[in-house]
């Protein structure tokens, strides 16, 4: 059985040393390496080459989400998790868009963590379970507050607003919500009128903007 090769970045040798005895005689998962800082990492990437990064986020002189901006340009084939203390929307939303794979909490437990790391291998998004449903709670009452905030918007003007931004044209808006052309028209005027737009152009951007929709 070829073994996941990870390394861990984190500048406290605790945690590295907690990691390391918490992935030991594992038969599919290996450490191969550990370092202190990005600089460490980037060195040390020209002798050995991982599967999977093990990251925190608070690094001195360049953060993990940095990090792992540059992981993404240079060596695509790394996957990232996010391992750290620090949890928050901004936060994880961040990482992902650097490109990190996965976000899990220095708390997590072993079996979790073995689980992420094997997911995130595989070329799949992980975010920890705990994590997960503080961040959909948070989104939901986001949502909930924008929409009631935004003009009056409908329950079925969000979900005209939420198949024009995934694609979809009148007819196939048409379909899916079983009304007719003309009414998905007419809903669409009502959108425009109140959110003060004129395209559907303007409409994806607005509903991004406002967080009205999930990207």
């Amino acid at each position: 059985m070829k073994k996941i090769k990870v390394i861990l970045v984190d500048d406290h040798n605790i945690v590295r040393d907690g990691l390391k005895i918490l992935l030991m005689n594992l038969p599919d998962i290996e450490v191969i390496g550990e370092v202190a800082t990005g600089a460490d990492l980037f060195d040390l990437l020209k002798l050995k080459m991982p599967n999977v990064l093990l990251m925190d986020i608070l690094l001195p002189k360049m953060s993990g989400i940095a990090i792992t901006e540059k992981i993404r340009r240079e060596f695509p084939d790394i996957k990232v998790i996010m391992l750290t203390a620090s949890i928050n929307d901004e936060s994880i939303i961040d990482s992902f868009k650097a490109g990190a794979l996965g976000y899990l909490s220095k708390s997590i437990q072993r079996e979790e963590l073995i689980e992420a790391i094997k997911e995130v291998n595989n070329g799949n998004e992980y975010l920890a379970k705990a994590i997960s449903e503080t961040v959909l709670d948070n989104y939901k009452k986001a949502k909930d507050r924008t929409i009631n905030q935004h003009y009056e918007i409908t329950t079925r003007e969000l979900q005209i607003i939420e198949l024009f931004t995934e694609g979809l044209s009148y007819k196939e808006i048409a379909d899916r919500l079983n009304i007719s052309v003309r009414t998905v028209e007419s809903h669409k005027n009502n959108i425009f009128e109140k959110l003060e737009i004129n395209s559907i152009a303007d409409l994806v951007k607005y509903a991004i903007r406002h967080g009205i929709i999930n990207i």
